[in-house]
């Protein structure tokens, strides 16, 4: 009996001894790893990203936002089935089961299933109630307006990390700065957010307010599209300025792409072909020859010369000209664009002055503009110049420019001699301001004086010769004085010469020309059949600046004819508007100017009560060429409100009458 009771004593005080042992491992020994293993459990450090920057156009309009959207994770700790979990979200969320099933099964307490998904997905997903699986709220980037202005703004990754355009560049001021918060997890696997328990606060990105003008960038868009496909060309470009302030309205490449869609589009058409894309600018580049001329001394617009009936040989090496031209005046030369009389224009300033006037005009280097990825161009040192390279360049050949720096060079002559650097970030501002309508008060930076102001006067009356009486009469825009070049260059082939079949038509102008608003540029690759910048880009640049310099409310200098020429009465965008304007006090461009009624989107609107300018800026904007006919406001259409746009051709008849006390 004693040694039962003993032995029983004995057993009861080994246990306890087991238990005391195993105890003391766990809590002093062990202590440390399994306080951290609660911890872990209990609590997790979840990154609070908040939204982006918002990017603005110059009158306020979202071109892009941050919105919320939710992504699916998992906790593989509390899975207990990986295969069945694996195989509903697969269903639901369109993923390979078995590779989902092996993640699920991962010995870690957190992996994402599929981020940034759809509501109508994170509803299902949200139905399946399945354990070890939630929803986690973040920031996507969304693009309002699609594709408009797709190449400038860039895209971003799945990260929210800026990966092109000017989410790329301004990446470290649109970003927002995370904050971490530690999240209790009860007993029931639920969540609870301690004020106390944050580690990091978040911050918001700022805001971009842009130069870019939304309803500028669509007409662009909508006419440099057109231009592209009547002409059967590869791809195309504009640029519209400012020529006082280096402010850029527009920028547009086609064809584009949605950044909401970024990945279901080839990568060249990210590129913003304006900054990123040289080619040898042709015709439009004589302006600089001249400039080089005039500067020098040696020679007056009237000076005569002869220009060869077609040709100039330099030893062995016949450069032609595109037609047969005898005696031309230095302004007849520019007009007709003869190559050889360019070729003697460059000869009398000299290849040391002409290069100074090639680097002046800021060819050569990028012009500093804030948007990633700018080419310099390509303009060899004075020093590697062979003996032909002064008459090619003189030409626009052998060198290559980008269509921003072209402008740019252009726009000195229209601003009265200034080399501005170009801009479309208008201000930065903190996340959530206001959009700012006001343009910046700040002189525009200059980069240099390439030219004098007297020069400057005599290059833009023979520029509007040039559209007047010239190559580039299609540019001619009704009711405004407009002065430019057009070109035509051949592409280089690899391993040298020139194609002969394919070429670069552009044409470079701006209006009005006294005083100019606006410099547009407009560059068409390999079009075909025809292919000269007078026929195919000239006529976009018309309806591109027609339509800008109405919508921003530049009165027109002088009677608009009743049809603009090459066009149908049904085509023309006013009629006899000079008079109707003088009548009327001038509209604020950031008016609404829209029709009165509302009508279903893709149809006809309607203009009743408007009057004639406000007519045509709303029809304008929208995409719709407009005759107005009489004076006064509009009381009937033809076709009538609501009429789809597509039956309508998009074209409208206005109808306009006096009203009695007015």
């Amino acid at each position: 009996m004693n040694r039962r009771l003993v032995f029983l004593l004995a057993l009861l005080a080994s246990w306890f001894l087991a238990l005391g042992a195993r105890l003391y491992q766990l809590q002093v020994v062990r202590h440390d790893h399994f306080r951290e293993r609660a911890e872990r459990q209990q609590n997790r450090v979840v990154e609070l990203t908040p939204p982006r920057g918002t990017i603005f156009d110059r009158r306020g309009h979202e071109l892009a936002v941050s919105v919320e959207v939710r992504s699916v994770a998992a906790d593989p700790t509390l899975i207990a089935d990986p295969a069945a979990t694996a195989a509903a979200l697969a269903k639901v969320l369109g993923l390979d089961a078995g590779r989902l099933a092996a993640e699920l099964g991962a010995d870690r307490g957190f992996v994402w299933v599929r981020r940034k998904i759809a509501p109508e997905r994170a509803a299902a997903v949200d139905g399946l109630g399945l354990d070890g699986v939630f929803l986690l709220p973040e920031n996507k980037r969304y693009y309002p307006l699609a594709s408009l202005a797709a190449p400038v703004l860039g895209f971003v990754g799945t990260d929210n990390s800026g990966l092109a355009g000017l989410e790329f560049l301004y990446d470290p001021v649109v970003a927002p700065e995370p904050g971490r918060r530690i999240v209790v997890r009860d007993a029931r696997f639920g969540t609870v957010l301690y004020p106390h328990h944050q580690i990091a606060a978040a911050r918001p990105g700022q805001d971009l307010h842009l130069t870019l003008d939304a309803a500028v960038q669509h007409v662009v868009e909508q006419e440099l599209a057109r231009a592209v496909r009547e002409a059967g060309a590869v791809r195309g470009m504009v640029v519209v300025m400012e020529p006082a302030t280096g402010a850029v309205l527009a920028m547009a490449s086609y064809p584009g792409f949605d950044p909401n869609r970024f990945a279901d589009y080839p990568e060249e058409r990210w590129r913003n072909l304006p900054v990123t894309d040289a080619y040898e600018p042709g015709s439009t580049f004589k302006m600089v020859t001249l400039a080089a001329a005039l500067e020098s001394g040696t020679l007056q617009p009237w000076d005569v010369f002869d220009c060869e009936m077609g040709g100039i040989r330099f030893g062995r090496t016949l450069i032609k000209d595109h037609k047969a031209f005898g005696r031309l005046s230095v302004r007849e030369i520019l007009a007709r664009s003869s190559n050889v009389g360019a070729i003697k224009i460059g000869q009398a300033a000299g290849r040391e002055r002409f290069y100074a006037a090639i680097r002046a005009f800021g060819f050569g280097r990028p012009t500093g503009i804030d948007l990633p990825s700018e080419s310099a161009g390509i303009v060899r040192p004075l020093e590697r110049w062979s003996p032909l390279s002064p008459a090619y360049h003189a030409f626009g050949q052998g060198l290559s420019v980008t269509a921003v720096q072209l402008t740019v060079a252009f726009a000195a002559i229209a601003n009265g001699g200034r080399l501005v650097k170009p801009y479309v970030v208008e201000r930065i501002g903190e996340g959530g301001e206001p959009a700012v309508q006001a343009r910046r008060p700040e002189v525009p930076e200059v980069v240099g004086l390439p030219i004098s102001p007297s020069s400057v006067r005599q290059i833009r009356e023979m520029l509007a010769e040039v559209v007047a009486a010239g190559t580039a009469k299609a540019a001619a825009v009704p009711g405004y004085s407009v002065a430019g070049k057009t070109g035509t260059a051949q592409k280089a082939v690899a391993g040298g010469g020139y194609a002969a079949n394919r070429h670069v038509a552009s044409f470079v102008g701006f209006a009005p020309v006294d005083d100019p608003a606006v410099v547009v540029t407009v560059i068409l690759d390999e079009p075909r059949p025809r292919y000269h910048g007078g026929e195919v880009a000239a006529p976009a640049f018309q309806a591109i600046a027609a339509r800008t310099l109405l919508y921003l409310g530049v009165p027109p200098e002088r009677d608009v004819p009743e049809v603009w020429p090459g066009e149908r009465p049904s085509d023309v965008p006013s009629v006899r508007l000079a008079a109707q304007l003088e009548a009327e006090p001038a509209a604020a461009p950031q008016r609404a100017e829209t029709p009165r009624a509302e009508t279903p989107p893709g149809t006809m609107p309607d203009f009743a009560g408007l009057s004639a300018r406000q007519a045509l800026l709303a029809s304008s904007r929208l995409g719709i060429r407009s005759a107005v006919h009489g004076h006064g406001a509009v009381v009937r259409q033809e076709p009538p409100p609501g009429t789809p746009l597509e039956a309508a051709g998009g074209r409208v008849e206005l109808y306009l009458k006096t009203t009695e006390g007015t």
